[in-house]
């Protein structure tokens, strides 16, 4: 009996075509084992400014209901969080501000792989942290979550995560993360 692919949304939460945090969850769920990578680019995804104003008269915009879909869809979620200002990028903040306006938990409760990665010393922590302690009441399910400080000394495109104890951590998270979409996708 043949198995099915895992089909991952992968989501590097930026609107920067040469995305750091594109690069790493691309990177991320091609190490799943028996997976599909559908790389999402928040560019097609643009909309008007979220505002409760503008959902009463226009309602809500066809790519938040796309993007949501995208959501249901799939098995799992990589979504590497880039972080401007110690928040979201606007981008992505937009899409999930209309997203969650669409009914159940925007993020299904999928298991998510949160990622997040910046040029500096902390690995975009703010957001990261930010995001597992609101998200999970909007169904994002965290089954692993792992930041990457240094991304142009610790990370390359060939070999990945290049710090050796970063890279433990990373392969720890990895397993945790194989682990639960095999789980949900067999229940």
């Amino acid at each position: 009996m043949e198995v099915a692919p895992k089909k991952l949304l992968t989501i590097g939460a930026s609107s920067s075509q040469n995305s750091i945090n594109r690069k790493l969850a691309n990177y991320v769920a091609h190490q799943v084992q028996g997976a599909v990578a559908n790389l999402l680019d928040l560019n097609d995804y643009e909309m008007p400014i979220y505002s409760i104003d503008r959902e009463k008269s226009q309602g809500i915009p066809a790519l938040a209901n796309q993007f949501k879909q995208q959501i249901v869809e799939s098995d799992g979620i990589v979504l590497s969080l880039a972080e401007h200002n110690g928040s979201y990028a606007t981008i992505f903040k937009n899409i999930i501000d209309w997203g969650s306006r669409i009914e159940g938990k925007l993020w299904e409760e999928k298991p998510l792989f949160l990622l997040a990665t910046s040029p500096g010393g902390r690995g975009a922590k703010t957001v990261f942290e930010a995001f597992q302690a609101y998200w999970p009441k909007k169904g994002a399910n965290v089954v692993a979550a792992f930041s990457l400080p240094g991304f142009h000394q610790n990370f390359s495109a060939e070999e990945g995560i290049l710090e050796p104890a970063l890279k433990v951590t990373f392969l720890e998270q990895l397993a945790q993360f194989e682990a639960a979409i095999t789980k949900a996708t067999v229940a």
